[in-house]
């Protein structure tokens, strides 16, 4: 095969905007495929991109990724009708990100004119859009190794369809409209979908839970553990994920997927270039044997139900909500089996009996013995709450507790608990880490 061996990012640029929230500004920064070049850069990977974007952008983008290294620009499309402005609630994705793509109902696509198209690239990472991509097909060669990332803007693999038998990879994230809709069940039905489409492999990104390799040329399976910290921006961290990965590929392909996980990690805890680039460094320095005696977090999505988890908390209707929502939302987010005592045994009303009260005591208990961990929110110093958390680290329970208010800064509780912080970030690390630990104890 002649022709450019480094890879070809094929997709949208944005303009991400980071909405301003109490205690953190507003971040406007260039993404869509260009958190992908970011990656690629920091891991010191050849490529070249052909981008999708309104001709605003194009000058703009051009010059940055030329700083990158992008060894050739080639502008592929025009958008129109929109600006590619996408406004990001939640840029940590404790929970869901508010994603909003600014007058994305307006905007199409105008594929511009190429003097030979697209198909000296031997190696293509796309991520889909708002454009044609069985027009796309004809512009890269036939023998061109093609990877998709399929985690948004794909509703069906069928549309795939037209590149069939160049698939090298497809790479999806349990945070995507396809797998909730497909897999969140049942794995298998997902890259049973996929299979009629001749991938070599299929990449399953599972968020703080790390992510599973289907390697569906031996049919074996590996898990890469996640590295948590806290987390500074998550947004386009599973694109440099995936660039990282499909630019790496070679004999073993288990070893691509554990440097990318590296790298993606660093993007996740930093904004600032010269530092992801030297942490990449660091981290890609280490053998795939190291990163493997180094461990991680590993919490596939299809696992997290069988730990129940007890929400202790003063969870009653008539209080502020704010924290106990949000907290029960972030669980929710991450497919993590919560047990709510007052919404499933009752709340009790004022003037109860002792006889009522005692009942409500046993219910509460039997139920937390249920449970594998505990995930304590002591809001006002709630007495409930506090005896929950002792009776769970008396009977050896992990208790994970969030205090946003710091208002239980006691020994008993902070040395007490897996992991305790005001902040729900640190706070859902701790939960993956302690259920890590309990799965591979079951195991």
């Amino acid at each position: 095969m002649t022709g450019e061996d480094h890879l070809l990012l094929i997709g949208e640029i944005f303009v991400d905007f980071t909405l301003p929230k109490a205690n953190a500004d507003s971040k406007l920064r260039l993404g869509g495929i260009v958190h992908a070049a970011r990656g690629l850069w920091a891991a010191e990977q050849s490529f070249s991109v052909a981008a999708v974007c309104p001709a605003y952008l194009v000058e703009n983008a051009q010059k940055y990724l030329e700083h990158l290294g992008c060894a050739e620009f080639i502008w592929l499309a025009d958008v129109k009708g929109s600006p590619n402005v996408i406004a990001i609630g939640d840029p940590t994705e404790i929970s869901h990100q508010g994603y909003e793509d600014i007058l994305r109902d307006e905007k199409y696509v105008e594929f511009q004119a190429l003097n030979g198209g697209l198909a000296r690239f031997n190696k293509c990472l796309v991520f889909p859009g708002k454009f044609d991509l069985p027009f796309l097909a004809e512009l890269l060669s036939d023998e061109a190794e093609i990877s998709f990332d399929i985690a948004y803007d794909l509703s069906n693999p069928k549309a795939l369809t037209a590149f069939k038998g160049r698939i090298l990879a497809l790479i999806t994230s349990t945070s995507s409209d396809l797998f909730l809709e497909n897999a969140a069940d049942d794995v298998t039905r997902l890259i049973d979908d996929l299979r009629p489409l001749s991938p070599n492999s299929v990449l399953l990104k599972e968020n703080r839970g790390g992510s599973r390799l289907f390697d569906l040329e031996s049919n074996t399976l590996d898990e890469i553990p996640a590295l948590l910290g806290e987390t500074v921006n998550s947004v386009g961290v599973g694109d440099v994920y995936s660039a990282v990965f499909v630019s790496l590929v070679g004999p073993d392909i288990r070893d691509a997927a554990w440097k990318a996980a590296r790298v993606a990690t660093c993007y996740a805890q930093t904004t600032y270039p010269d530092d992801l680039r030297r942490d990449a460094g660091r981290s890609l320095g280490l053998s795939v044997d190291q990163m493997r005696g180094l461990g991680g977090t590993v919490v596939p999505w299809h696992d997290r139900p069988k730990f129940q988890i007890y929400f202790a908390a003063p969870d009653f209707t008539y209080v502020d909500r704010t924290f106990i929502d949000q907290a029960l939302e972030a669980l929710t987010y991450h497919n993590f089996k919560v047990r709510r005592p007052v919404f499933e045994n009752g709340e009790l009303k004022k003037g109860s009996t002792f006889e009522q009260m005692h009942q409500m005591f046993t219910s509460d208990v039997t139920m937390l013995k249920e449970c594998s961990l505990v995930f304590a929110l002591p809001e006002k110093r709630d007495p409930g709450t506090l005896v929950e958390m002792g009776w769970a680290m008396a009977a050896g329970i992990p208790v994970i507790t969030y205090d946003p208010l710091k208002e239980n800064t006691n020994t008993m509780v902070v040395a007490g608990s897996s992991a305790y912080s005001d902040n729900l970030d640190i706070c859902l690390n701790g939960l993956f880490d302690a259920m890590s630990n309990l799965r591979a104890t079951d195991q």
